[in-house]
């Protein structure tokens, strides 16, 4: 089983929502579309789902050309961030809604619902009506309907996103297992790098609509393939300064410099850019290779676990992510410490030319 877009895009008013994109996902896999709002996630989820018709190329399933197939004619369950319920139906009806007009059987109906009703926590609730439970518990009886369809493949748009923190927990880490075992094929959209990490699988970066590099999700995240990946694959987003080789060393401006040693060393003489996500950042040297530099505190946004400090350096606006609650000093100098290790280079067109070294070892 798998499904197969073939140079698929979307144009609306004449301007491209979707890029020419090409994409093949395999039965029992996980895949998540990462990136943020309106970057095509929910575009390319419907031409998927047959929601909507490509403007050029084609959707494969199984083998089988299903470009403009009617979506009811699909086997295909989605989910999107607002809830869609019926409001007449209880939720026991709401969930079995799909089944019945599958033709199931009674005793399977009543199996799979309560199967599904367990585990989103909806077993008190099966008698009420949406409108009778919380946006959490709508959202729940939602993700419910798609869980007992048992679809070949399942799309979910942010459908997590409504939910309290140790739910949200739970779901994460149970549907992806559901729908693995099912062999159905899973995509879900994310604005959240953590996220990302967190459910594993494959990730299709997206910016812009146009999915700028796929695979395994640790090894997109440790070896971005360009500056904008790197950029979307980050929270907060990436940070970035000009950087210079000459012979074995780097030079960071403002009298920093490094050696250019593994990766680095085969660079030729030139201008690049370095990346580094914020909470490679810190007050204090992290070790022998760290680099220093003099930047200025602009604001602080403290979450009760960790610190966002916003920081200016030269021409350069950077994040920095510090564990703990900083007592920090505002429009003052602050010195940061950067461990080499943890620096990718792009050339001047984004492409990456050197990962970071703790990549490569990891």
């Amino acid at each position: 089983m798998s499904l197969v877009l073939e140079g698929v895009s979307k144009l609306v008013e004449g301007e491209h929502h979707i890029y020419p994109t090409d994409l093949t996902l395999e039965r029992g896999t996980m895949n998540v579309l990462l990136g943020p709002t309106l970057s095509g996630k929910t575009t390319l989820m419907r031409i998927m789902a047959g929601l909507d018709v490509p403007a050029t190329g084609r959707v494969l399933w199984e083998g089988r050309d299903v470009t403009g197939m009617k979506v009811q004619d699909r086997k295909v369950a989605m989910v999107y961030q607002q809830f869609i319920n019926y409001p007449s139906m209880t939720v026991y009806d709401n969930i079995a809604s799909p089944l019945k007009l599958m033709g199931v059987s009674k005793s399977e109906i009543d199996k799979r619902v309560k199967d599904a009703a367990a585990l989103m926590q909806l077993t008190p609730m099966l008698d009420r009506r949406p409108l009778e439970l919380s946006g959490g518990q709508q959202q729940r009886c939602a993700l419910a309907r798609a869980l007992v369809k048992n679809a070949g493949l399942v799309l979910l748009d942010e459908p997590l996103a409504n939910l309290d923190y140790k739910l949200r927990e739970e779901l994460r880490a149970e549907i992806p297992r559901i729908f693995e075992e099912s062999g159905a094929i899973f995509v879900y959209a994310t604005t959240e790098p953590e996220e990302a990490l967190l459910l594993g699988g494959n990730v299709g970066t997206m910016w812009e609509g146009r999915i700028t590099q796929f695979g395994p999700t640790p090894k997109v995240y440790r070896e971005p393939c360009d500056a904008t990946t790197a950029r979307v694959f980050s929270d907060p987003p990436m940070n970035f300064t000009r950087i210079e080789k000459t012979g074995d060393k780097i030079s960071f401006g403002e009298g920093q410099s490094a050696p250019a040693q593994g990766a680095l060393a085969g660079l030729a003489d030139g201008v690049y850019t370095a990346g580094f996500r914020p909470d490679h950042l810190h007050l204090s040297a992290q070790g022998a290779d760290g680099l220093h530099f003099q930047c200025h505190l602009n604001v602080t946004e403290i979450t009760g676990s960790e610190t966002f400090a916003h920081l200016s350096h030269g021409p350069d606006h950077w994040v920095g992510l510090l564990h703990g609650v900083q007592d920090l000093t505002l429009d003052a100098p602050i010195e940061v410490w950067l461990d080499v290790a943890h620096v990718y280079v792009f050339d001047e067109q984004g492409k990456l030319v050197a990962p970071a070294a703790f990549a490569m070892a990891a």
